[in-house]
C-alpha cells in the first residue's frame, strides 16, 4: 500500500537518460534518422509526443508516403528514396498493399524496436531545453503524459524532428516562418500577399460500405452550408482520405499556435461534408455507406523553418544544382496552396516540376548558430518555395537518414555537425549513406574494405556447360498485347555512344496512315526528359500488320538513356512483350492530373520553371515494354556492374542481368588467394520506379515482379554456407556464424518469374570487423 502524507508542492518523478543523439520528433524523419544512427552504433534517445510513430504517414493523420517518384507522374524514374525508408516501404508494401494505417504502425514500431540502441519514449512532449553555452544544447526536458514521468535527455548532440521544431525554437535556433519576398533569393514564384505565404492543415475521413442503409446525423458544430467550399461539386463518394487532400485551412492563421482552432475548422467541413454526401440526395450510392474514421489531429505542411549555412532555394531545384556536399535528393514538385485552402476560390494547389531530381546539401540539415543541433524533416533550411518540394515525406526521411549518419561519424569522432564539411569527412559520410542504401545522384560507393571489388567475377548459364549467363538484349519477345498509339508512347533502352543501333518492331494500322518515330535524349545526363530530338523517321502505312525497320542514322552522343518515341496515332498499334527486364521501362506521354501532369508543363516564363513534356511509366499491371529486335544488341548488363557502386538504373542499368532463358544462373567471385570472409550483402531490384505509396493508392503485386526471392551461396569446396528463400528486399546483409576461408564465392540464383531474368545490383563481401 502508498501513502502519502500532504505535501505543498510535489514534482513528477524524473529520469535522467543519457546518450549518444536525443532525436525530438517520431514523424517518418525521426524515426529514420534513429534507425539510420542506431544501426551505426551510437546511442539514440526518440522522443515522440504521439502514441504512433510515422506523424502524417501513421494511422492518427493517414497520408501517403511519397517523394520524388510523385505517383510515377513526373520524369524521374528509378527516383524512390533508398536506406532505411525504401526499407520501411518495401516491408509495408510486402505485408499491407492495401494500404492499412494500423498495420503501417506496427511496421514502423517493429523497426525501432529491433534496433537495441534506441530509446523510444512515446507520448513524450519536450517543452524545454537547456543550454551549456550560447550555442550548444544540454538537455531536452519532456513530460509523458500516460505514465506522469518527466525525462531529462543529455547529449553531445541533438536532432530536431519534430515538424514545428520546438527544440530548436526552444534553444534559440534562428528560423523564418512564411514566405520570403520574391528578390531574397531571385525567386519568380514566391507568392503574392493575396494568395498566401503559409500553407494549410488537412483532415481526412475514411468511409465503408456496410452493405445496408446507414443514417446518419451530423453534430451541430458541422458545417451547414457546403456552398462555402467552392470546390464542393469536386466531392466523390468514390474518394476518401488523402484523396481529399484539398481539405486544407490555416494558411492564414499561425500554423504552430493557432492548430487547435485549425482543427476544429477543419472538422466542422469534414462532418459537413460528409453530411452533404449523406443527406443532399446527391449520391444515392452513399445510402449504404458509413463514416468509419476521421482523423483527430490535423495533417501539417508547414509552419518553422530554420536556418542552416545554406538556404535552399528555387533556383536549385530548377537548374538542378549539384553541391560537394550532396547527401540526398528530392524531386516533388514544387507545390504551393492558396492560404484559404478549402475556402479559397483558387485551384487546391500550384505544382510545378523540374526536369529531373535535384541534390539537397549537408548544410541545409543543421542550425547555423546552435552548434550540436541537426535539423530533419520539413523544418530543414529552405525558403518557402523550395520546401514546397523538400516538405514531402519521403524526401524528409531520406534527409533524416543523412542526419542520423551524420551524428553517428560526429559522435565517433567527436564532432559537431559543421565539421563534417572537411572534404575527406563528407566523403566519409557520402559513402556511409551510400553503403547503408541511400542513393545520391551521381556518386558511386567506393569501398576499399570491399572483397568484391578485388574479386574475378565469372557468370554460369545454368543449362549449358561453357557459355557465360549475362544478357546481350538483342530483342524484347514479341509474346504481348498489341497498345493503340493513343498517346506518344516510347521505349526507354540504355544506349552508347556512337552509331544507334537499329530496331525492328511490328505496328498494325486501322488506315492509310504516316507513323512517325523519333530517338530522343535528355539534354542533361541523368536526367529522363527527352527534350532532345536525335533523328525522326516517318512511315506510310497501309491498312493491316507491319514490320517496321527503323534505322535512325544517328549518332547517340554518351552513354546514356535513349527513348524510341511513337508518335501519337490513334489509328496504330504497336506490340508489346511480357518481358520485364530490369533497366529496361516503357513511358507514355499521358497525363496524371493527381501531380498536375497535363502531358506538358507551359508554365508563364515569368515564374522561373521550363517547359517540358512529361513521359511517364504505367503502373503496373500495364506499362508493358514494346517487342522489338535491336541490332547490335546492348550489352550494358554484365557483372562489373555489380561492383559499380550504384544500385538502381540511371546513366545505365547498373545490374548485372543473366540471360533471360536461365532458370538458375550463377554468379562466381574467385581471388588468387585465401580470403576470409564475415559478411555478404547483396542489392536486388525491387523497382525504384514504383512508388510504394503507404495508404490508399494499393499496389498490384506484393512483392516487385523484379526482385530476386531465392537463392544459395556455397564455399570453394561447394559446401553450402546460406540459403535465402523468401527475399522480398532491397538490401539483403549475410552475416556468417563464422568467418569463411575461401578462394571462391559461388551464388545460385533462382529466376524471378517465366519472363523475369535474374538481376543483382550490388554485392560485397567483407571480412572481420
Amino acid at each position: 500500500m502508498l501513502k502519502a502524507s500532504a505535501a505543498h508542492l510535489r514534482a513528477p518523478k524524473t529520469e535522467i537518460i543519457q546518450s549518444d543523439l536525443v532525436i525530438v520528433g517520431g514523424g517518418l524523419a525521426g524515426t529514420c534518422c534513429a534507425i539510420t544512427a542506431a544501426r551505426a552504433g551510437i546511442r539514440v534517445v526518440l522522443a515522440q509526443d504521439r502514441p504512433v510513430l510515422g506523424g502524417n504517414s501513421s494511422s492518427e493523420v493517414r497520408l501517403w508516403v511519397l517523394g520524388a517518384t510523385s505517383h510515377m507522374g513526373n520524369n524521374n524514374r528509378w527516383a524512390r528514396e533508398g536506406g532505411v525508408v525504401d526499407e520501411i516501404l518495401v516491408e509495408n508494401t510486402y505485408r499491407n498493399p492495401e494500404g492499412n494505417g494500423i498495420i503501417y504502425d506496427t511496421i514502423l514500431l517493429e523497426k525501432v524496436l529491433a534496433e537495441p540502441n534506441i530509446r523510444l519514449l512515446l507520448n513524450t512532449a519536450v517543452y524545454e531545453a537547456e543550454k551549456s553555452s550560447d550555442n550548444l544544447i544540454s538537455k531536452a526536458i519532456g513530460f509523458c503524459s500516460q505514465n506522469s514521468t518527466r525525462y531529462e535527455l543529455t547529449a553531445p548532440l541533438f536532432c530536431d524532428a519534430s515538424g514545428d521544431g520546438i527544440l530548436g525554437f526552444l534553444s534559440g535556433a534562428a528560423f523564418r516562418m512564411g514566405a520570403e519576398s520574391a528578390d531574397e533569393f531571385d525567386e519568380p514564384f514566391a507568392p503574392s500577399e493575396e494568395y498566401g505565404n503559409l500553407l494549410g492543415h488537412s483532415i481526412y475521413f475514411m468511409t465503408k460500405d456496410v452493405g445496408k442503409p446507414v443514417k446518419y446525423v451530423a453534430p451541430d458544430y458541422a458545417l451547414k452550408d457546403i456552398t462555402k467550399i467552392p470546390r464542393y461539386r469536386k466531392f466523390s463518394i468514390k474518394d476518401q482520405g488523402a484523396h481529399f487532400w484539398w481539405i486544407e485551412y490555416g494558411g492564414r492563421l499561425d500554423t504552430v499556435h493557432d492548430t487547435e482552432l485549425i482543427k476544429w475548422e477543419l472538422w466542422k467541413v469534414v462532418y459537413g461534408v460528409w453530411d452533404y454526401m449523406k443527406n443532399s440526395g446527391t449520391f444515392p450510392e452513399a445510402e449504404t455507406m458509413t463514416l468509419e474514421w476521421v482523423g483527430h489531429i490535423p495533417g501539417k505542411r508547414e509552419s518553422r523553418r530554420f536556418e542552416g549555412p545554406y538556404i535552399l532555394k528555387q533556383s536549385d531545384f530548377v537548374q538542378q544544382q549539384p553541391f560537394e556536399d550532396a547527401v540526398s535528393f528530392g524531386g516533388w514538385a514544387v507545390d504551393l496552396h492558396p492560404a484559404d485552402g478549402v475556402f479559397s476560390e483558387k485551384p487546391g494547389c500550384n505544382q510545378y516540376h523540374s526536369k529531373g531530381v535535384y541534390s539537397i546539401p549537408y548544410r541545409t540539415m543543421y542550425s547555423r548558430n546552435i552548434d550540436n543541433l541537426f535539423l530533419a524533416g520539413r523544418i530543414i533550411s529552405a525558403s518557402h518555395v523550395a520546401m514546397g518540394s523538400s516538405r514531402v515525406m519521403a524526401t524528409c526521411a531520406h534527409n533524416a537518414q543523412a542526419v542520423g549518419m551524420a551524428a553517428a561519424l560526429a559522435t565517433q569522432n567527436n564532432w559537431l555537425p559543421a565539421d563534417l564539411l572537411e572534404t575527406q569527412r563528407m566523403q566519409q559520410l557520402q559513402q556511409a549513406l551510400l553503403k547503408s542504401g541511400q542513393h545520391i545522384p551521381f556518386l558511386s560507393l567506393k569501398d576499399e574494405k570491399d572483397l568484391a571489388s578485388k574479386a574475378q567475377l565469372r557468370t554460369k548459364h545454368s543449362l549449358h556447360e561453357n557459355p557465360g549467363s549475362t544478357l546481350t538484349l538483342h530483342e524484347i519477345p514479341f509474346n504481348g498485347e498489341w497498345h493503340t498509339l493513343i498517346y506518344g508512347s516510347a521505349q526507354m533502352l540504355p544506349l552508347t555512344q556512337g552509331a544507334a543501333p537499329r530496331f525492328e518492331t511490328e505496328v498494325q494500322s486501322e488506315s492509310s496512315t504516316t507513323l512517325t518515330v523519333s530517338l530522343r535524349i535528355s539534354s542533361k545526363a541523368g536526367n529522363f526528359t527527352p527534350d532532345i530530338v536525335l533523328a525522326t523517321r516517318d512511315f506510310d502505312l497501309s491498312p493491316g500488320r507491319h514490320e517496321l525497320i527503323i534505322d535512325f542514322e544517328a549518332e547517340f552522343p554518351r552513354n546514356d538513356y535513349g527513348f524510341v518515341c511513337f508518335h501519337e496515332n490513334k489509328d496504330v498499334s504497336i506490340r508489346t512483350s511480357q518481358a520485364r527486364i530490369t533497366g529496361i521501362l516503357s513511358v507514355f506521354n499521358k497525363h496524371n492530373r493527381a501531380v498536375s501532369n497535363f502531358g506538358k508543363q507551359e508554365p508563364d516564363p515569368a515564374i522561373g520553371f521550363e517547359s517540358f513534356e512529361f513521359w511517364v511509366p504505367g503502373r503496373r499491371p500495364d506499362g508493358a515494354n514494346f517487342a522489338m529486335k535491336i541490332t547490335p544488341g546492348l550489352s550494358g548488363f554484365g557483372a562489373e556492374n555489380i561492383t559499380n557502386g550504384v544500385n538502381r538504373p540511371f546513366l545505365g542499368p547498373n545490374a548485372w542481368v543473366a540471360s533471360p532463358d536461365d532458370p538458375e544462373p550463377e554468379l562466381t567471385l574467385s581471388w588468387p588467394e585465401t580470403q576470409t570472409i564475415q559478411q555478404v550483402d547483396f542489392a536486388f531490384d525491387t523497382d525504384f520506379d514504383h512508388p510504394m505509396e503507404s495508404a490508399i493508392w494499393g499496389h498490384p503485386e506484393r512483392i516487385m515482379p523484379f526482385t530476386v526471392q531465392e537463392y544459395r551461396i556455397f564455399d570453394e569446396n561447394h559446401q553450402l554456407l546460406y540459403t535465402c528463400e523468401s527475399n522480398h528486399q532491397t538490401l539483403n546483409r549475410i552475416r556468417f556464424d563464422q568467418p569463411v576461408k575461401t578462394r571462391t564465392l559461388n551464388i545460385r540464383f533462382k529466376r524471378p518469374g517465366p519472363d523475369v531474368p535474374v538481376a543483382v545490383f550490388g554485392l560485397r563481401c567483407y571480412g572481420p570487423e
